[in-house]
């Protein structure tokens, strides 16, 4: 990289190797054109008025990139299905954005195997965090003015071998059937609270309640209906009631009676620690502890748009949410802009 003198009328194409400070009396005093800016046909005219008439520009060499040529190409590599680059670069920086709503999925492996290049840089939210369209998800920066093409090739190279660094699947839009039990509710000697709950959530991830049915603790009459929503066109179940420990805490055997597969019972998250998980055929169970009730953001929050994201999560997954799993019961609940679930 060198530094050479050269007209105004000459400098389209080429980089500013030195600020360009503009004063306008009373109204602004600082850079009009910063270091490394790329001059573009219509910046002469603005230039000839500061009174500028010769600058100071560098010369890109073979085997280099400006900085802002460098993040359009990591950016166009980083970007994978559901996620898009906006705007122009400025100071070699690129954000990331959500081009639909959904949930956010990050490589971090990947991630982390960019960063430790030197010279280059990306940083992201955390994988896993519900988006909406337009939010930034991530930025992209080259470091130095002037980057060595090699380094930035094999951060692309990375990228490109992972299909993406970042995407956004999409949530499917739910048919949920809501299945609330409990002697002590189903014979209405206590008023049930899950229904106005649960279907508040369901509307805020774009999902149709098909229908709310309620059953004693018997497992016989809790598989029945487990069957009849299912025969009603319900994709996704929701299960409140009998996940403790309890003599009279049958849910989970009842949804093995229905024939529930793959239940995995128990969860290193609080609040949600007596969660449940299964499928029937095609079809995700959940099964909501009493915790729901008391607290605003639970496991139950973490789990539903990975498995609306078409994720069929694993015993080792759900291990894993330990790591960030403990909520702060912050007196105003921030979720998901807080650490809860964000351990990976």
């Amino acid at each position: 990289m060198t530094k050479r003198l050269i007209k105004v009328e000459d400098a389209v194409g080429t980089v500013l190797a030195h600020d360009i400070t503009e004063i306008r009396r009373g109204e602004f005093k600082g850079p009009a054109f910063r270091k490394g800016h790329r001059v573009r046909e219509d910046d002469v005219c603005h230039l000839q008025r500061l009174g500028k008439r010769h600058l100071y520009v560098l010369d890109v060499e073979e085997g280099q990139l400006h900085e802002d040529d460098a993040a359009i190409a990591m950016a166009a590599a980083f970007c994978g299905e559901g996620v898009r680059w906006e705007g122009e670069p400025r100071e070699g920086k690129l954000n990331l954005v959500a081009a639909h709503d959904g949930l956010f999925k990050a490589d971090a492996a990947a991630l982390t195997e960019i960063n430790l290049l030197a010279e280059v840089m990306c940083a992201s939210r955390h994988t896993n965090c519900p988006v909406r369209r337009g939010e930034i998800v991530a930025a992209v920066r080259a470091i130095p003015l002037v980057i060595s093409a090699q380094i930035v090739d094999a951060a692309v190279a990375i990228a490109r071998s992972r299909a993406g660094l970042f995407r956004v699947r999409p949530l499917r839009r739910a048919n949920a059937g809501i299945l609330i039990t409990g002697s002590e509710v189903y014979s209405r000697l206590i008023e049930d609270q899950f229904e106005p709950l649960l279907r508040r959530k369901m509307e805020a991830v774009g999902a149709r309640v098909l229908r709310v049915a309620f059953a004693p603790d018997e497992i016989g009459i809790i598989a029945g209906e487990v069957r009849r929503l299912l025969s009603e066109g319900a994709d996704l179940l929701l299960i409140t009631g009998g996940m403790s420990v309890d003599p009279d805490d049958v849910t989970r055997q009842a949804v093995i009676e229905a024939g529930g597969t793959d239940l995995l019972y128990g969860a290193p998250v609080i609040p949600g620690a007596m969660f449940m998980i299964a499928t029937i055929g095609s079809v995700p169970v959940l099964g909501v502890p009493a915790c729901g009730l008391y607290h605003e953001t639970t496991i139950f929050d973490l789990v539903l748009p990975r498995v609306l994201a078409g994720e069929r999560l694993s015993r080792r997954e759900i291990a894993a949410l330990g790591h960030g799993g403990l909520c702060l019961h912050c007196g105003e609940c921030r979720y998901p802009r807080c650490p809860f679930g964000k351990g990976e």
